[in-house]
């Protein structure tokens, strides 16, 4: 029975078929949006604090005038201002002072007549027949006859200094206009009508489930091939953004009378949202509960468009049923793609136009052809030029989208964008974010906690990894400030220095050992050097590296041991396997997917792994000469120089030279 159920299992997921029928996004997007009503859901009233992000549903007109009376603007003297005619310091004005001082919130009882004054504070109710204010700085004090008197050494003219009644808002006057969405400035000026809530449209209410056997809730313990549940979140805060109101509503495995039981459930909110199960592979049931629905059902499975093919819209009992693609920059991207807009136009939200800036692609882009491609990239600035970096981690990435700036859309029948043309990118926030300091090359936790630093001196870097050599390349090209790099020599086995220009400078850094890292219970490399490893995990036949991608300066090194080590000229086991960091290389061991790799120790230790050196690298910082001087290159150097910072770097496994770091080497 339960061969003949794997055996099932093995040939749905082996299909080719995975979706109904592959439409592109205009098409899905019409048919989606047309079987909807998409109108705000009602209005409710809503008590002032929680009006935030709200659209106002009808008009408001003031019900009283703002001020509700004339307004003292300073501190002085409420006067008649035909009296102060040519006053001057050699020959003021002296007129008695009237027996009250008038406070805000005070009502004046003693009438301004001819020869009179009143004192008034800011804010003061003017009293009547006054028709001015006069500074208190532009007055003096004094007595004649025994009276007290105020002596004006400036004529002033009618209205100065007064706000009248209903200057500000007038009775009646429309001070706001159904549509608006509510901020600080708005809820502020409802206030001071006095109003207490306002109408609004109604919040959807979306419900939000997660699937999949492999998702887990956020702190709880991780089994060995399970996923933390960010959909979750980043789809609520995404709700959010678009005036609706989250429900979640659960995680469930792939179990369907439980799924159907919770989308029964989610069916009470105004909108539903499902995160993976879209495919029609054999742990995919999401879609095949959702297909049972008639009224109209699904109205588009797969869409021509990358990333996020897999989403399936439906629609039932005149509600949004979308279930996203389970992989979190898919889900997210698919999300603002089609249900975004619909959220807000169910919350009488106005349109979102995003903005655009034009960059230059540094690289070159391939592309699928037959289906939109949406790519994410990072913008980087220098020398008044701006560059777009492809964010290349893929769908499955959770950091992917959170880092990008924004995407350009690469259409369908296009393969290839060239290195330097100009496109187009959309921008994922409403304004654009400029660095001070962009460093792209080599990661490193060091130089983490070095741009950390110059963050707390309200500095703004920005960094991408792309590898020793893609960042050498991008500064020797402009397009970056900093370069981080580890890269040996092959001739002169000196590290950065000879592959320096006349044009580029070194930035000395730190020291790293890069090191033959395994589990510390694998007792084949028990008792051996680095290079003796090495060769021990050659000649077993059982043994399976995790390799560096080309173009870092851990390939680099890795490529050389085994020319000097590897006699059979065979790459080893595992050697195709590439990976984009140490801590990628760290993973694959202590998970058993790898036995051995090259990387630097202070990763190792914090993966549990042993390690044994192999070789002291350096890693540093090329710069173009021409910007030597600009401040936060000055501060970089400074941070590598300051004892406390070298300190904090050695504690967490890196070598530090004092007489060497943060000091410039030049060809």
């Amino acid at each position: 029975m339960a061969k003949s159920k794997l055996s099932e299992n093995v040939r749905q997921a082996s299909r080719q078929e995975q979706f109904l029928n592959v439409i592109d996004r205009d098409e899905a997007t019409r048919r989606f949006q047309s079987s909807l009503t998409l109108k705000p859901l009602g209005v409710e009233n809503i008590q002032l604090d929680d009006l935030h992000g709200r659209v106002l549903a009808q008009n408001i007109q003031a019900k009283i005038d703002v001020p509700g009376f004339d307004r003292s603007n300073v501190d002085g003297f409420a006067v008649i201002a035909e009296e102060t005619a040519g006053a001057q310091e050699e020959s003021p004005c002296f007129l008695k002072i009237n027996n009250e001082s008038l406070l805000p919130g005070q009502r004046p009882n003693a009438i301004v007549t001819p020869g009179t004054s009143t004192p008034i504070s800011t804010g003061g109710m003017v009293p009547r027949g006054a028709n001015a204010i006069v500074m208190i700085e532009e007055t003096d004090l004094c007595e004649q006859d025994g009276v007290e008197t105020v002596a004006i050494s400036r004529s002033v003219a009618p209205g100065n200094m007064i706000t009248y009644a209903g200057t500000d808002i007038a009775q009646g006057e429309t001070v706001l206009w159904g549509g608006t969405k509510l901020t600080s400035r708005e809820i502020g000026l409802l206030a001071s009508l006095g109003q207490t809530d306002a109408p609004v449209f109604k919040s959807p209410r979306v419900a939000i489930i997660s699937t999949g056997d492999e998702v887990v809730a956020p702190g709880e313990p991780l089994p060995v091939g399970s996923i933390y549940d960010s959909n979750a979140a980043i789809l609520s805060a995404a709700v959010k953004e678009c005036g609706g109101t989250p429900v979640f509503i659960g995680r469930v495995k792939d179990e369907a009378d439980q799924l159907q039981e919770m989308i029964n459930t989610a069916l009470e909110q105004d909108v539903v949202l499902l995160s993976g199960g879209t495919s029609k592979g054999a742990g995919d049931i999401s879609y095949r509960i959702v297909q049972q629905f008639n009224d109209p059902g699904i109205v588009a499975h797969g869409v021509a468009l990358k990333p996020g093919k897999p989403i399936c819209m439906a629609v039932t009992r005149g509600k949004p049923v979308v279930i996203l693609p389970g992989f979190p920059t898919s889900a997210i991207f698919t999300f603002h793609e089609f249900v975004a807009p619909v959220i807000r136009k169910l919350a009488g939200q106005p349109v979102e136009n995003r903005k655009t800036v034009r960059a230059k692609l540094p690289i070159k882009v391939n592309s699928d052809r037959g289906r939109t491609e949406y790519l994410l990239v990072r913008l980087f600035e220098s020398d008044g030029k701006r560059y777009a970096y492809p964010m290349g981690k893929g769908s499955g990435s959770v950091t992917t989208f959170s880092l990008a700036d924004g995407f350009l859309s690469i259409p369908q029948h296009s393969e290839i964008l060239s290195s330097g043309i100009e496109v187009e990118v959309t921008l994922l926030d409403e304004e654009l974010q400029t660095s001070d300091l962009v460093v792209i090359g080599s990661h490193c936790v060091g130089l983490d906690l070095l741009l950390g630093k110059l963050r707390q001196q309200d500095l703004k870097p920005s960094i991408m990894h792309v590898g020793s050599e893609a960042g050498l390349a991008a500064v020797q090209r402009g397009e970056c400030h900093l370069a981080g790099v580890h890269l040996l020599h092959p001739e002169t086995n000196i590290y950065n220095v000879p592959f320096l220009t006349e044009e580029l400078s070194l930035i000395k850094g730190y020291r790293r050992m890069q090191s033959f890292v395994c589990r510390s219970d694998d007792e084949r490399f028990s008792g051996l050097d680095g290079k003796s490893a090495i060769q021990a995990a050659l000649n077993a036949s059982d043994c399976s590296m995790v390799n560096r991608n080309p173009g870092s300066g851990t390939r680099i090194l890795t490529d050389q041991l085994l020319q000097q080590l590897n006699e059979s000229g065979r790459p080893p086991h595992g050697y195709a396997m590439q990976v984009k960091s140490h801590n990628a290389v760290a993973a694959a061991i202590r998970q058993h997917r790898a036995d051995w790799g090259i990387a630097i120790d202070s990763v190792a230790n914090d993966y549990g792994l042993q390690s044994f050196p192999l070789q002291e690298e350096h890693f540093d910082f090329v710069i173009r000469k021409e910007i030597l001087q600009q401040p936060q290159i000055a501060a970089f150097q400074k941070l590598l120089q300051q004892p406390e910072v070298q300190a904090e770097l050695e504690q967490i496994g890196f070598q530090v030279v004092p007489q060497e770091a943060g000091f410039l080497v030049n060809l």
